[in-house]
């Protein structure tokens, strides 16, 4: 690609990961390199059938930060700044390596949200951006700073959701 663009699916709604997933799989059919990074999200724990199958069409994924305290009371904000600021850097290797295509950073605008990375550091990274490389960032909050530095917004909104009901998350439709 000549250019690449920074999107950003963000919202109240479900299917901002869904969203970048259907991308990722778009790019891996027209033979491009794709890299998916997850942040605060536990695979160990709940599976998130998107990650295995991204692996097996040969997308690269990494995670960092697992834990977030609104699901595991045990996680240290500071462990989880730390591991965040991990996954930054290793954001910046891949941007000097050009290693891929498009580079998705999976919830990562909730490390921003919930204050385990600071707007500024996340501001920064985007700025490193290989011009060919599209990015994608997911997660509920993005800030005004972050939606002015994007090309493409989409917002999520939820209209209704059986999650309102008391129904739990299920395999294959919420990981």
């Amino acid at each position: 690609m000549e250019r690449g663009f920074i999107q950003i699916y963000t919202g109240e709604g479900k299917g901002k990961t869904t969203a970048a997933v259907g991308l990722a799989v778009r790019a891996i059919g027209r033979d491009l390199k794709v890299g998916f990074i997850y942040f605060h999200k536990a695979p160990e724990e709940w599976g998130y059938g998107e990650l295995k199958i991204l692996e097996e069409i040969g997308v690269k994924v990494h995670g960092f930060a697992e834990k977030h305290p609104h699901f595991f009371e045990d996680a240290e904000e500071e462990e989880i700044r730390e591991e965040t600021l991990e996954g930054v850097e290793f954001v910046e290797g891949i941007f000097k390596e050009k290693s891929v295509d498009l580079l998705i950073l999976d919830e990562i605008i909730i490390s921003v949200r919930d204050d385990f990375l600071k707007e500024e550091e996340l501001l920064e990274l985007l700025d490193k951006k290989p011009e060919e490389m599209e990015l994608v960032l997911t997660g509920r909050g993005a800030t005004d700073a972050l939606i002015d530095k994007a090309d493409l917004v989409s917002r999520i909104e939820n209209v209704k959701h059986y999650f309102d009901g008391g129904m739990e998350g299920r395999p294959g439709m919420e990981f």
